[in-house]
């Protein structure tokens, strides 16, 4: 494939990831949108290759940061959804053992997310009640909140994982020669 023809794939990929983002100011679609367009960058790496997935990550999360007028959706793509795709594409790609990866793969998803809350309040200035949902913050179980949300988060984390692999599956399977032939670069 032509430089041009990756070029034009980036450039719409990474439109396509802000644009898609933009409705997220509408509460559980600060989650959804990102990871969606995080779906793109995996598509990319099969596509193209990690340097243009990398291109196009930092590319979404700069201009996301920049006109997405809900910084939470934002920086969840740039703590976690839009690296995660480049990140499983490299553990995945290792010669480790499964569990090893499972468990780097569950570490770099725990840092990732408390590193996205620990911007949203320290940089964005959100109440950690907001972030966590918690409604008022003398609620008496609000101990707890931060320990539930990992814990529903890492369970969400494993399905958001198994999800990009039956995606990728079904593209290359299903779809892959459907765009190539809509997308005839060479």
């Amino acid at each position: 494939m032509s430089q041009s023809a990756k070029t034009a794939i980036g450039g719409m990929t990474a439109a396509l990831s802000v644009v898609l983002m933009l409705p997220t100011v509408m509460g559980l679609w600060t989650y959804a949108l990102p990871a969606f367009a995080g779906i793109l960058v995996m598509f990319t790496i099969v596509e193209l290759d990690k340097k243009w997935a990398t291109g196009i990550f930092v590319a979404v999360s700069l201009l996301s940061l920049i006109l997405l007028p809900n910084k939470e959706a934002a920086v969840f793509y740039l703590c976690f959804f839009g690296n995660y795709p480049i990140i499983k594409c490299l553990l995945e790609g290792s010669k480790m053992p499964r569990v090893l990866e499972y468990i780097i793969k569950f570490i770099v998803f725990n840092v990732e997310v408390l590193l996205a809350g620990f911007i949203m309040v320290k940089v964005f200035g959100m109440p950690m009640a907001e972030l966590l949902g918690i409604e008022g913050e003398t609620a008496s179980w609000a101990q707890y909140a931060l320990p539930i949300t990992l814990a529903i988060g890492n369970v969400t984390f494993l399905l958001f994982d198994k999800l990009l692999t039956m995606m990728v599956t079904i593209y290359l399977v299903k779809w892959q020669k459907r765009f190539r032939k809509m997308f005839p670069f060479k």
